[in-house]
């Protein structure tokens, strides 16, 4: 709850701090409105750039769904800034690359049209990052 009003704030850096603290517990139905209005923050980047970096470190399906969701809404502005937090997130191991593209295969399979959209957008981006990391 108090994140959630945290996420209300006037001030980009009170968003961003909402952004990172609700990634947390984007598992949580209440979590995921105000977590994708934060994605697509409207007023600063800033706060679509830290709330997507903290979603994907989950690296899990729940916060790319988060990211596929607002991939699919998004203006250039922000697409190009999602964009970047899944470079930063992804861009390091081949193994947690992998696996995210992984689930959003599966996400194409079991998601509507919005859903897939995005998943497509997401899994798009994934494909064409050159990780650091590698197995041996």
């Amino acid at each position: 709850m108090a994140l959630g009003e945290l996420g209300q704030s006037h001030d980009y850096r009170d968003r961003a701090d909402a952004g990172h603290g609700l990634a947390g517990f984007a598992e949580m139905q209440e979590a995921l409105g105000p977590l994708l209005e934060l994605v697509l923050d409207p007023a600063d980047t800033f706060v679509t750039r830290v709330t997507a970096e903290a979603v994907l470190r989950r690296k899990d399906r729940i916060g790319l769904a988060v990211v596929a969701s607002a991939l699919a809404v998004a203006d250039s502005n922000h697409s190009d800034w999602i964009h970047t937090a899944i470079l930063d997130v992804f861009g390091i191991s081949s193994e947690d690359r992998d696996n995210a593209l992984q689930l959003c295969e599966e996400m194409l399979r079991d998601t509507g049209d919005r859903g897939s959209l995005g998943a497509r957008q997401l899994h798009e981006i994934l494909a064409e990052i050159d990780p650091v990391l590698r197995p041996v």
